[in-house]
Protein backbone atom coordinates (compact mmCIF):
# COMPACT_ATOMS: atom_id res chain seq x y z
CA UNK A 1 0.00 0.00 0.00
CA UNK A 2 1.64 3.37 -0.95
CA UNK A 3 1.47 5.40 2.67
CA UNK A 4 1.34 8.89 0.78
CA UNK A 5 -1.95 7.52 -1.07
CA UNK A 6 -3.87 5.85 1.83
CA UNK A 7 -3.34 8.99 3.65
CA UNK A 8 -4.23 11.58 0.66
CA UNK A 9 -7.46 9.13 0.87
CA UNK A 10 -8.54 9.39 4.32
CA UNK A 11 -7.78 13.33 4.19
CA UNK A 12 -10.13 13.37 0.98
CA UNK A 13 -12.52 11.56 2.94
CA UNK A 14 -12.54 13.67 6.20
CA UNK A 15 -12.16 17.06 3.60
CA UNK A 16 -15.45 15.65 1.66
CA UNK A 17 -17.27 15.25 4.39
CA UNK A 18 -16.12 18.62 6.00
CA UNK A 19 -17.49 20.20 3.05
CA UNK A 20 -20.94 18.40 3.23
CA UNK A 21 -21.30 19.15 6.55
CA UNK A 22 -20.60 22.34 7.23
CA UNK A 23 -20.95 23.81 4.09
CA UNK A 24 -17.54 25.00 3.23
CA UNK A 25 -16.03 25.16 0.12
CA UNK A 26 -13.44 22.44 -0.97
CA UNK A 27 -10.09 25.08 -0.84
CA UNK A 28 -10.85 26.15 2.57
CA UNK A 29 -12.07 22.52 3.93
CA UNK A 30 -8.13 21.50 2.57
CA UNK A 31 -6.36 24.39 3.56
CA UNK A 32 -8.44 23.65 7.71
CA UNK A 33 -7.62 20.34 7.23
CA UNK A 34 -4.14 19.80 6.43
CA UNK A 35 -3.76 22.92 9.05
CA UNK A 36 -4.97 21.21 11.99
CA UNK A 37 -4.86 17.74 11.05
CA UNK A 38 -1.81 17.37 8.83
CA UNK A 39 0.56 20.00 8.48
CA UNK A 40 3.77 18.12 8.01
CA UNK A 41 2.09 16.20 5.28
CA UNK A 42 4.16 15.89 1.94
CA UNK A 43 3.14 17.53 -1.23
CA UNK A 44 1.94 14.42 -2.60
CA UNK A 45 -0.22 13.58 0.12
CA UNK A 46 -2.23 16.97 -0.43
CA UNK A 47 -2.12 16.92 -4.34
CA UNK A 48 -3.32 13.29 -4.66
CA UNK A 49 -6.08 14.54 -2.00
CA UNK A 50 -6.92 17.71 -3.62
CA UNK A 51 -7.16 15.60 -7.13
CA UNK A 52 -9.87 13.15 -5.64
CA UNK A 53 -11.66 15.94 -3.69
CA UNK A 54 -12.20 17.80 -6.97
CA UNK A 55 -12.76 15.32 -9.20
CA UNK A 56 -15.57 13.56 -6.22
CA UNK A 57 -16.92 17.16 -6.10
CA UNK A 58 -17.13 17.76 -10.12
CA UNK A 59 -18.40 14.48 -10.26
CA UNK A 60 -20.53 14.19 -7.79
CA UNK A 61 -24.15 13.98 -9.86
CA UNK A 62 -22.58 10.90 -12.29
CA UNK A 63 -20.86 9.75 -9.55
CA UNK A 64 -24.70 8.98 -7.36
CA UNK A 65 -26.18 8.02 -10.50
CA UNK A 66 -23.53 5.13 -10.89
CA UNK A 67 -23.79 4.54 -7.17
CA UNK A 68 -27.63 3.84 -7.56
CA UNK A 69 -27.12 1.99 -10.74
CA UNK A 70 -25.02 -0.69 -8.84
CA UNK A 71 -26.64 -0.60 -5.27
CA UNK A 72 -29.71 -2.98 -5.47
CA UNK A 73 -32.72 -2.01 -3.78
CA UNK A 74 -30.41 0.78 -1.70
CA UNK A 75 -31.67 4.43 -2.50
CA UNK A 76 -28.93 6.76 -2.03
CA UNK A 77 -30.72 9.35 0.65
CA UNK A 78 -30.70 5.73 3.21
CA UNK A 79 -26.80 5.69 2.40
CA UNK A 80 -25.11 6.74 5.61
CA UNK A 81 -23.65 9.82 4.54
CA UNK A 82 -19.98 8.31 5.10
CA UNK A 83 -20.56 6.02 3.09
CA UNK A 84 -21.83 7.90 -0.10
CA UNK A 85 -18.65 9.69 0.17
CA UNK A 86 -16.41 6.91 0.06
CA UNK A 87 -18.24 5.27 -2.50
CA UNK A 88 -18.00 8.58 -4.85
CA UNK A 89 -14.13 8.53 -4.02
CA UNK A 90 -13.51 4.93 -4.97
CA UNK A 91 -15.89 5.00 -8.14
CA UNK A 92 -14.15 8.10 -8.83
CA UNK A 93 -10.73 6.65 -8.61
CA UNK A 94 -11.76 3.44 -10.41
CA UNK A 95 -13.07 5.84 -13.86
CA UNK A 96 -9.76 8.23 -13.28
CA UNK A 97 -6.69 6.81 -12.02
CA UNK A 98 -6.02 4.14 -13.83
CA UNK A 99 -2.39 3.99 -12.88
CA UNK A 100 -4.27 2.77 -8.99
CA UNK A 101 -5.33 -1.20 -9.53
CA UNK A 102 -8.64 -1.82 -9.42
CA UNK A 103 -8.33 -3.96 -6.37
CA UNK A 104 -6.17 -1.47 -4.33
CA UNK A 105 -8.99 1.23 -4.94
CA UNK A 106 -11.29 -1.70 -3.28
CA UNK A 107 -8.94 -2.88 -1.07
CA UNK A 108 -8.88 1.10 0.28
CA UNK A 109 -12.24 1.77 0.13
CA UNK A 110 -12.36 -1.10 2.70
CA UNK A 111 -10.40 0.07 5.02
CA UNK A 112 -12.16 3.84 4.82
CA UNK A 113 -15.73 1.91 5.40
CA UNK A 114 -13.67 -0.25 8.33
CA UNK A 115 -12.39 2.93 10.13
CA UNK A 116 -15.06 5.38 9.22
CA UNK A 117 -18.37 3.83 9.26
CA UNK A 118 -20.41 0.97 10.91
CA UNK A 119 -19.32 -3.07 10.90
CA UNK A 120 -21.99 -3.62 7.90
CA UNK A 121 -20.75 -0.87 5.55
CA UNK A 122 -17.08 -2.55 4.66
CA UNK A 123 -19.01 -5.06 2.93
CA UNK A 124 -21.74 -2.71 1.61
CA UNK A 125 -19.16 -0.35 -0.37
CA UNK A 126 -17.39 -3.93 -1.04
CA UNK A 127 -20.02 -5.05 -2.97
CA UNK A 128 -21.40 -2.11 -4.74
CA UNK A 129 -17.76 -0.82 -5.79
CA UNK A 130 -16.83 -4.11 -7.22
CA UNK A 131 -20.28 -3.88 -9.29
CA UNK A 132 -18.78 -0.89 -10.25
CA UNK A 133 -15.27 -1.85 -11.23
CA UNK A 134 -17.14 -4.87 -13.38
CA UNK A 135 -19.07 -2.53 -15.39
CA UNK A 136 -16.31 -0.34 -15.95
CA UNK A 137 -14.20 -2.90 -16.76
CA UNK A 138 -16.31 -4.53 -19.93
CA UNK A 139 -16.27 -0.95 -21.42
CA UNK A 140 -12.53 -0.78 -21.35
CA UNK A 141 -12.74 -4.21 -22.86
CA UNK A 142 -15.00 -2.62 -25.85
CA UNK A 143 -14.13 0.40 -25.95
CA UNK A 144 -9.86 0.33 -25.77
CA UNK A 145 -9.35 3.92 -26.33
CA UNK A 146 -12.12 4.47 -23.67
CA UNK A 147 -8.86 5.18 -21.60
CA UNK A 148 -9.19 6.47 -17.64
CA UNK A 149 -11.65 9.17 -18.17
CA UNK A 150 -15.23 7.29 -18.57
Amino acid sequence: MNAARHQAREAALQILYFCQIAAVAPDEALATFFAEHHPDAGGDVRTFAHRLVSGVLEEAGALDALIVHHSSHWRLERMALIDRLILRLGAWELQHVPDTPAAVVLNEAIELARTFSADESARFVNGVLDAIRKTLEGIRIQDPDAGGDL
